[in-house]
C-alpha cells in the first residue's frame, strides 16, 4: 500500500506541474538529487548528485552543475566531478556541497572507499565550473560509516566549519586551507531539545527526528540547521542556535513528507534580496526514491525569525531578470522541457537531444525589446535524412509560430550545421518555445545554441 501511495503522489504531482506554469522540478533532462546551491558573483551555482536512469538503488556516479541568474532558466553544465577522480574511491557520488574561499572552490563529497568504508573527500578548483581535483589523495573525514552528507559554512569571522552525518550530526572546525581541520571531531547531542521527538518506533540510535542531510545557514545573527528528518519517509526539519556550535533548539517542520521520494535533502541561499529553499522529490516521469529531481521554493520567515512552513509547489514563476535573445544562448538553458536529454562531447561541450516528435524546451521571459528581431540562428544537427525540423513559437507550445528551421543531416553529434532563417518579427517580452519535429523514435535531433538578430 505504501508503494502504491508513493506512485499516486508522484503521478499527481507531475500532472499538476504539467497543467500549469510548472517550474518544478527545475531540471527535467536528468534525474538530480541532494541540491547544494552556492551564490557567487551574481549567479546561483547549483551542484547536485545524479541518479542514473532506471536506478533501483542509489546508483550515483558523478556530481552535476546547473546555473541561473533569474531563478527560472537553468543552464546545464553537465558533470563537473566523478567519484572516479578520487584514486581511493570505489563507488557512490552522494550529497555534495561547494564553497568559495579566496578565489578557490572546495567541493566536499561523500564517497565509499575501496575497503567499503564511507568517508568525505574534498576536491579543489580555480573555477566554479571545474575541473575539480582531489586535494588530498585520501578522505578528509574517515571516522565511521556515518560520514555522509557534508555541509560547509564559513562564518563572519572567517572560521570554516564542516557538518555531516547519519544518524547523528558531527562537526569540525576547518583550517584556513579548507582541506584540513583543527581539534577533535564533535557531535551535536542527539537530544529531543536539539532535534525534536521522533514519532512512531524509536530506537537507541535514532531517538529524535534527525536523520541526515544537514545544511547550515545564518540570518540576522541566528544560525539555522536544516536537516532531513525521520521517520522514513523523510520530511525537512530545522533547529536554531545563537552559536554555530550550539546549543541547538528544535523549531519544527519546514516541509512535510511529500513528492513520492522517501528521502529529501535541504539547501538554502539568499539571492537578490530573497531566500530560497531547495529540495528533491520524485516529480518527473519515472521518478522514485532512487530517481529523484531537484526543486526550489521561496523561503519566507516570520518577524521572530521562525520559518513559515511550506509545501511542494510548481515553483518560482517570476523571473528575477530578463533573458537577452541577442546574445549566444545555450540550448541547455531551460525553464521547462519534455522529451529532452542533456549530453556532452569534446566538440561542443554540453548540448541537448530531442528524444521524440513534439519534444520541446521552454525559455522564460525573453526580452526582444521594442526594436525586435527578424532573424534566428541555431547550431543543430541530426542523423536522420529529411523531415526533421524545429519550430520556434511564442508563449505556449501551440503559440504564435515565428519560423521553422529545417534540420540538415550532419551524421552525428560530433558534426554540426549553423542555420539562419528569416522569422516573423517579434518584439516585447515572451516565453520562447522550441518544438522538435521528426518521425524517428529516438534522438531525432541535436541542439547546441541559438540567438536572434535584427
Amino acid at each position: 500500500m505504501k508503494n502504491s501511495y508513493k506512485v499516486i503522489v508522484t503521478v499527481v504531482f507531475f500532472l499538476v506541474c504539467t497543467i500549469g506554469e510548472a517550474q518544478n522540478p527545475i531540471v527535467q533532462t536528468n534525474y538530480t538529487a541532494d541540491p547544494a546551491p552556492m551564490v557567487y558573483n551574481g549567479k546561483v551555482y547549483l551542484y547536485t548528485s545524479h541518479d542514473e536512469d532506471e536506478s533501483t538503488w542509489f546508483t550515483m556516479n558523478d556530481w552535476r552543475l546547473y546555473t541561473t541568474e533569474d531563478m527560472v532558466n537553468w543552464t546545464d553544465h553537465g558533470a563537473v566531478l566523478s567519484y572516479k577522480e578520487f584514486t581511493w574511491a570505489k563507488m557512490n557520488a552522494w550529497a555534495p556541497q561547494c564553497i568559495e574561499r579566496d578565489g578557490k572552490f572546495y567541493m566536499y563529497v561523500p564517497i565509499t572507499d575501496r575497503q567499503g568504508k564511507n568517508g568525505i573527500g574534498v576536491a579543489v578548483s580555480n573555477s566554479p565550473y571545474g575541473p575539480f581535483i582531489d586535494a588530498l589523495g585520501k578522505p578528509l573525514i574517515s571516522n565511521s560509516n556515518a560520514d555522509i552528507d557534508p555541509t560547509v559554512f564559513i562564518d563572519d569571522d572567517g572560521q570554516g566549519y564542516l557538518f555531516w552525518g547519519n544518524p547523528v550530526c558531527h562537526y569540525v572546525k576547518l583550517n584556513e586551507d579548507m582541506i584540513s581541520y583543527k581539534g577533535d571531531i564533535q557531535q551535536i547531542p542527539n537530544t529531543i531539545e536539539a532535534f525534536g521527538k521522533r514519532e512512531g518506533k524509536v530506537n537507541e540510535q535514532r531517538p529524535t527526528t534527525y536523520e541526515e542531510g544537514p545544511w547550515i545557514y545564518k540570518r540576522n545573527k541566528l544560525y539555522y540547521l536544516f536537516f532531513a528528518a525521520g521517520p522514513i519517509s523523510e520530511h525537512i526539519g530545522y533547529s536554531t542556535s545563537k552559536s554555530i556550535t550550539g546549543p541547538w533548539k528544535y523549531q519544527g517542520v519546514v516541509m512535510p513528507t511529500q513528492g513520492g521520494s522517501f528521502t529529501n535533502h535541504p539547501g538554502v541561499i539568499d539571492f537578490k534580496g530573497k531566500s530560497y529553499f531547495f529540495y528533491h522529490n520524485a516529480g518527473l516521469p519515472g521518478g522514485s526514491g532512487f530517481n529523484r529531481s531537484v526543486c526550489v521554493e521561496e523561503l519566507q520567515f516570520n518577524k521572530d525569525g521562525s520559518i513559515i512552513p511550506m509545501n511542494m509547489t510548481e515553483g518560482i514563476k517570476q523571473s528575477l531578470s530578463l533573458l537577452n535573445p541577442y546574445a549566444k544562448n545555450e540550448a541547455e538553458t531551460i525553464a521547462w522541457s519534455e522529451g529532452i536529454k542533456s549530453m556532452k562531447n569534446d566538440v561542443v561541450g554540453n548540448f541537448i537531444t530531442a528524444k521524440y516528435n513534439d519534444a520541446y524546451t521552454k525559455v522564460k521571459d525573453v526580452d526582444f525589446r521594442k526594436e525586435g528581431a527578424s532573424k534566428f540562428t541555431a547550431r543543430i544537427g541530426t542523423t536522420h535524412n529529411g523531415n526533421v525540423s524545429m519550430e520556434i513559437r511564442l508563449d505556449s507550445k501551440e503559440g504564435e509560430l515565428l519560423g521553422t528551421v529545417k534540420v540538415p543531416m550532419t551524421g552525428g553529434n560530433d558534426r554540426w550545421s549553423l542555420q539562419t532563417i528569416d522569422i516573423k518579427k517579434v518584439t516585447g517580452i515572451h516565453d520562447l518555445y522550441f518544438i522538435f519535429k521528426g518521425k524517428a523514435t529516438n534522438q531525432i535531433m541535436y541542439f547546441d545554441y541559438w540567438m536572434f538578430s535584427k
